[in-house]
């Protein structure tokens, strides 16, 4: 309800396993303010993600699924169990992607991993649990010397800081569940470790032979990411600040500036933005959050994300349901000390004369206290244009397609809803303010802003009026009966 979601402008994706996805759990979720679902594919088999996704649907039409992909990415391979190594101790790095990692030989996925790293660099493994420096090679074989205590699990993450390794954007893996997005009609895919926009154009190039219109969500997790940023981004529905690995691969006193760099250009460009990884870490095994988390959590809301992510938290922690409810309480707290407004230029996105007036309805909705801004769309282009202004006043976004309700469940502070098609002003503001009215408690002389235009034959908005309740009830002819229809 309007009610409640004027406080939480922000929108929070939550990771979901396939141990943990039952319709009863996703639904308290969604009404603690889960906006988005995630599906990491690097943890499941494709049934699992079809259990997952098929839940979500049945829980809401308003809940929008991204799948992640593994993308070109490193990994050790399985291990019969969990592994103690020592500081000092020698081991042996190979690319026998078939064989298990053993005390002795820690086997990675990628066959040619000794042509690309020389002697003296660090392979960080797990997030930088395990660091180790090598010092040898031995044919196609590396030879380490472990820097610190560490356990090593199966199929963990290999980083190797500074070091370009050839690998394809798209694995065996990815083309399987990016087959399995197609059929399902997700919304996102979440490409890891782009490096570039050739890597965004991979995944696009096969969705385009599928005439699929999913987006892609570009994660930026390496200083190649970092630095083709603005390419990247011409090519990409949104961006994840994706900060495990990223806080591996760049020095991490760096991370909170890029990530703060990046939010920016974001709205700059109108690009839906998330920050993720390890927000509320702690909260796996404990119900309350460090007061550093809560932090973290405060200044990605500060610097005006579209959206956070919570991974472990949500997809294995002990407290999944109290994690969701403490980013929305975060949010909310947050959101409720500032009175913001990004002052930039109107944009292009949709036309020059729609991104004006999008401007003017943001700007307007603030100088005359708003109680909201009623807007048609029919992809969610000048949707996601107005909401880069970062406004105070919540944007009921009328969308005429399912799949744009469920795009613009990814953009601050839009309440995305569904509406067939209409066919002039009049019957846009009586259908949208009825609904509105029907749902929601408001009073006559409250105020909103209405932009539409999108039925007609041009694109974007055409058409802006404000007035109070009782205004347009009259204007368009709404009576008490119908609102009690």
């Amino acid at each position: 309800m309007i009610n409640d979601l004027l406080n939480k402008r922000t929108k929070i994706v939550a990771t979901i396993s396939d141990k943990n996805c039952e319709p009863d759990f996703l639904r308290q979720l969604f009404e603690a303010g889960m906006d988005v679902v995630r599906v990491n594919s690097a943890h499941l088999d494709p049934e699992g993600a079809i259990k997952i996704i098929s839940n979500a649907r049945s829980v809401s039409d308003k809940i929008s699924v991204i799948l992640d992909t593994k993308g070109p990415e490193i990994r050790t391979t399985i291990c019969d169990e969990p592994l103690k190594f020592l500081k000092g101790q020698s081991v042996k790095i190979a690319g026998h992607s078939d064989e298990k990692t053993t005390l002795q030989v820690i086997n990675v996925n990628y066959r040619d991993i000794a042509m690309f790293v020389p002697t003296g660099v660090y392979i960080l493994i797990d997030d930088g649990e395990l660091e180790i420096k090598i010092t040898e090679k031995d044919g196609d074989i590396l030879v380490g010397r472990i820097e610190n205590d560490g356990v090593l699990g199966s199929r963990k993450t290999v980083n190797i800081p500074q070091v370009r390794i050839n690998l394809p954007s798209v694995s065996e893996r990815d083309l399987t569940f990016i087959d399995l997005a197609v059929k399902l009609d997700v919304e996102f895919i979440a490409h890891s470790f782009v490096r570039s926009k050739e890597d965004v154009l991979a995944v696009q190039k096969l969705l385009d032979s599928h005439d699929s219109k999913i987006k892609i969500i570009a994660k930026i997790e390496n200083q190649q990411g970092v630095d083709n940023l603005e390419e990247i981004m011409d090519n990409c529905y949104a961006i994840m600040v994706a900060r495990g690995d990223l806080a591996i691969e760049v020095p991490f006193e760096r991370i909170p500036g890029i990530q703060r760099a990046i939010i920016g250009k974001c709205i700059e460009k109108r690009k839906p933005v998330i920050v993720a990884t390890q927000m509320l870490h702690s909260m796996i095994t404990n119900p309350r959050p460090t007061r550093a988390e809560v932090s973290d959590v405060a200044n990605a809301v500060y610097s005006q994300t579209d959206a956070v992510m919570l991974s472990g938290e949500t997809a294995a922690g002990k407290y999944p349901l109290e994690s969701v409810r403490t980013m929305t309480k975060i949010a909310c707290e947050i959101e409720g000390e500032k009175d913001q407004y990004i002052e930039m230029p109107a944009g292009s996105l949709s036309g020059e004369v729609s991104a004006y007036l999008a401007k003017v309805a943001v700007k307007t909705s603030i100088r005359i206290n708003a109680r909201t801004i009623l807007a048609d769309t029919v992809n969610g282009t000048a949707i996601r244009n107005m909401a880069a202004f970062r406004g105070i006043k919540p944007i009921v976004a009328l969308c005429y397609s399912y799949r744009t309700m469920r795009e613009l469940s990814l953009s601050y502070g839009v309440i995305p809803v569904y509406m067939e098609k209409k066919q002039s002003v009049d019957e846009f503001i009586r259908v949208s303010l009825r609904d509105l009215l029907s749902k929601h408690d408001l009073n006559d002389n409250d105020i909103i802003v209405v932009l539409a235009g999108n039925f007609s034959r041009a694109a974007g908005f055409s058409f802006i009026e404000v007035g109070t309740v009782e205004y347009l009830k009259e204007r368009v002819r709404i009576s008490e009966s119908d609102l009690m229809a």
